[in-house]
């Protein structure tokens, strides 16, 4: 699923009006300088016979082209276009931010993806201009230059932090991805007046337009484990099991910016954690474009206008979101972070050094083994929680950010008591899908008649669609539009054939995802 390419003159005009809103989408090559600019570079604009557009810098950097040094197109966000396509080289994208080549090389890329070495690097080449080596170069690149440029650290530790696997190659590839070398790169950066406390990592984390902090940071303060995770009305913080071992990172939102403070066992883990946290607050998203569609239907323009930037939370764990997916089955969000808290504090894994005693989310292996001895509820919910953990420990079931969207469903949906609410949230928050619709949830009901959208699933469905590729962020604004009293009494739902229980007509909703009921999501 994608939205139509853009034209070279569509192109032309964003770059002739220095349109920000297309920094990190594309890149602008002149051959009259050598050099590869973000559309809002304030440089004169070149003549069209000049000018060739890439979709990424790594293309332009295939091509012979440097970055430019006035508008540094690597500081730009990441493209939306990696969670809008589901396609190969979408996917692919996605892995490669997720530090994968640095991990399993291109072999192991294309395994995940199902082609051969050769193959993969032939089809992202001929879709992208670049092959997985050079992409995962630049994605590199901009790691460093962001480490460079916002922090302390020394250039060996920033070339290790950025997956370079020698500081000479780090030098190399600084010199000639942004024509200068890593320490004329780090004397351009901005002064930062904040305090940093020794071993702490602190970093800007750009996105475009609006960003509408106060529903993201209510969301996880509703759903936070205690032990695993601490919230506030401007700030998150957690800790994650990464690669190379244990990292705890805070997200805070000041003066229009997210910055993020980092602890890491494993340097080279930061650029992995950075891909996490920023899909953990749907950074790379494109507000405006998503605003501007929805606004155009009479009955969402006033949603949107009150709330301008609204972004779909994300996973920082694919393995533990489906867990909290399923926990939070039919029960209040208030219980299942109790049940979740109680899982964590059985099961998790104690860590210390990350700013006082914290615990890791349960492994997969350890929900498997024991989950039974700790979870509440029926033995069919327990039954379906500890089997989709032992599929996942053993890799009889696998998810991931690089998955195929309709086959990760399917995989879902074969798993007893997995049905299509529960694939369809998991494959919104895991895969950053824009264009997910949940007709059977509650609240999105519930918000829809009270915004005057059809109520039933079906003509809501059917009313939905005119919304696509945006329908992920119509639930979310749908889901923020339930009336203040429109709270019933819980009763069971229905038990489907795979033992996901969905919602009935009578399960209570409350006004805020914050606070709704399960089955609206944990």
């Amino acid at each position: 699923m994608s939205i139509p390419a853009m034209t070279f003159d569509e192109r032309y005009r964003a770059i002739d009006s220095r349109d920000a809103r297309f920094d990190g989408q594309f890149v602008t090559a002149v051959r009259s300088t050598g050099i590869y600019c973000r559309p809002s570079c304030p440089a004169r604009t070149p003549k069209p016979s000049n000018v060739t557009f890439y979709p990424t810098s790594a293309a332009a950097h295939e091509a012979g082209f440097r970055a430019c040094k006035r508008c540094l197109p690597e500081a730009a966000p990441g493209s939306p276009q990696w969670n809008l396509r589901g396609d190969t080289a979408g996917r692919a994208m996605r892995l490669i931010a997720d530090g994968v080549i640095e991990r399993e090389g291109v072999p192991g890329l294309a395994r995940r993806l199902g082609y051969s070495p050769r193959h993969l690097t032939r089809l992202l080449t001929e879709e992208l201009g670049a092959g997985p080596l050079a992409l995962s170069r630049a994605h590199r690149a901009q790691t460093a230059r962001m480490l460079l440029v916002g922090t302390d650290l020394s250039a060996s530790d920033v070339a290790f932090s950025a997956g370079f696997s020698s500081v000479r190659q780090f030098n190399d590839t600084i010199r000639d991805v942004f024509g200068m070398p890593p320490l004329e790169l780090r004397s351009r950066r901005r002064a930062f007046a904040g305090v940093v406390a020794p071993g702490v990592i602190d970093l800007v984390l750009p996105h475009r337009g609006p960003l509408e902090v106060d529903g993201l940071f209510a969301w996880m303060a509703a759903r936070a484990v205690d032990g695993v995770e601490t919230a506030t009305d401007d700030t998150f913080a957690r800790v994650l099991r990464l690669p190379g071992g244990p990292a705890w990172f805070e997200l805070r939102a000041a003066a229009g910016r997210v910055r993020l403070r980092a602890r890491l066992t494993q340097l080279s883990d930061l650029s992995t954690l950075v891909t996490r946290a920023r899909r953990l607050f749907d950074l790379d998203a494109d507000p405006l474009a998503v605003d501007d569609a929805l606004s155009r239907h009479r009955e969402l323009a006033p949603l949107v206008a009150a709330l301008p930037g609204i972004r779909v939370p994300g996973a920082a764990d694919p393995h533990e979101m489906l867990i909290r997916a399923m926990v939070g089955q039919q029960i209040t969000v208030v219980a299942a972070r109790t049940a979740l808290t109680r899982l964590t504090a059985e099961l998790g894994e104690p860590i210390a050094g990350f700013g006082g005693a914290a615990l890791l989310f349960p492994t997969m292996t350890a929900i498997a083994e024991r989950g039974a001895e700790v979870l509440r509820g029926p033995a069919a919910r327990i039954r379906a929680i500890t089997g989709v953990a032992e599929a996942l420990a053993d890799g009889s079931l696998t998810l991931t950010t690089g998955d195929d969207g309709a086959d990760q469903r399917e995989a879902l949906l074969a798993m007893p008591g997995i049905g299509p609410w529960t694939a369809d949230y998991v494959r919104m928050r895991v895969l950053g899908d824009p264009d997910v619709f949940l007709p059977g949830d509650v609240a999105v009901r519930s918000g829809a008649a009270a915004v005057g959208l059809p109520s039933d699933p079906a003509g809501l469905t059917a009313w939905a669609a005119r919304t696509a590729p945006w329908r992920s962020y119509l639930t979310a604004h749908l889901w923020r539009a339930v009336p203040p009293k429109a709270v019933g009494v819980r009763v069971v739902g229905r038990r489907r054939g795979n033992d996901d229980p969905e919602p009935s007509d009578t399960t209570s909703v409350t006004p805020h995802p914050a606070t709704r009921t399960e089955k609206s999501p944990s």
